[in-house]
């Protein structure tokens, strides 16, 4: 921006598609840049230029920048992607799009067109988009996801060009993650209602998915799973108005996990912040479940602490 418009649109003219559109995408979010910034940034890139006054950076400048070495309509579809959700990537963008604006929308694609772009979401996100579609139409894309197998790049390319949404080039490079264990993460959070009766339909398509996916989700109750050492990594990290609200109506093990491995004294604290608490929504509480349950995933990913694969991995054989 600071070279002027007949050098930048030289620079422009040789980069590729995905790089003008990163790098455009930092110029209309830029806003203010002092003098001072922008000559210390040229310092550093090189000594020959030391001075120049400050810029502003907009989507109007950023256009009209670009309109000095690229044809209009590049230019057009480069700044309606800028100009719509954040995100470096179609599936990014996409994550950042509400879930309900989400779901109108692939509720009139194919249940296989469905099933891609939610295989290629946040699992929370996915979970929150899937809750929403209609029951029948929602069974038919978790089973196509269940069952998906790897999806070719034209197919994807395809798609980009339908949702006119971020390129394709990070897309291909992505890898398969087992359809079960990536169900089970959304299944994971959606709220015990919808989770109860996705799993009951699913059981009756077919059980097996089913008891592979009840297998490989990890629950609230499964938090007495984790050893000494682990609830105490858990405690030290999560937050204790969240624990609290949690522990509401938890089942006599799991807060038996947490008091041993607390001091009296706390152990009280937190049974007198559970009573203060009074009645509570039982969403909230499967919030906050859900909450400490990714806290104890994030721990674990980072081997702070270890979770066992089932209760009989703590028997002892005599």
């Amino acid at each position: 921006m600071s070279i002027g418009p007949e050098q930048a649109a030289k620079m422009l003219a040789l980069m590729e598609d995905d790089e003008i559109r990163e790098l455009s995408q930092t110029m209309a979010n830029l806003g203010t840049i002092s003098s001072k910034m922008v000559e210390r940034l040229f310092v550093d890139f090189a000594d020959a230029i030391s001075n120049t006054g400050s810029l502003t950076g907009s989507f109007a400048t950023t256009e009209r920048l670009l309109m000095k070495g690229l044809d209009k309509e590049r230019v057009a579809l480069i700044m309606e992607e800028i100009r719509g959700p954040a995100g470096r990537t179609m599936w990014d963008k996409l994550g950042n799009v509400h879930e309900q604006v989400l779901a109108n929308y692939l509720k009139n694609e194919y249940p296989q067109t469905v099933a891609v772009v939610l295989s290629k979401l946040k699992e929370d996100h996915a979970a929150r988009v899937l809750g929403i579609l209609p029951e029948g139409f929602a069974m038919e894309v978790v089973m196509r996801m269940l069952h998906m197998e790897a999806v070719q790049k034209d197919v994807l390319e395809s798609m980009e060009k339908t949702l006119r949404v971020e390129f394709m080039s990070n897309l291909a490079k992505t890898t398969r993650v087992d359809s079960h264990e990536m169900m089970a993460e959304i299944f994971n959070n959606l709220d015990r209602a919808t989770e109860a009766r996705f799993m009951t339909a699913l059981e009756e398509r077919n059980r097996e998915s089913a008891e592979r996916v009840r297998q490989l989700m990890f629950t609230f109750e499964d938090l007495v799973r984790l050893d000494t050492a682990g609830a105490q990594v858990l405690l030290r990290h999560v937050e204790k108005d969240k624990l609290a609200l949690a522990l509401k109506g938890a089942s006599e093990a799991i807060m038996q996990l947490f008091t041993a491995n607390m001091s009296a004294r706390a152990a009280k604290m937190l049974k007198e912040d559970m009573d203060s608490l009074g009645p509570v929504r039982l969403k909230d509480v499967e919030e906050a479940q859900v909450a400490v349950v990714t806290l104890t995933k994030e721990l674990s990913n980072s081997g702070q602490i270890t979770l066992s694969e089932g209760a009989e991995d703590g028997e002892l054989v005599y």
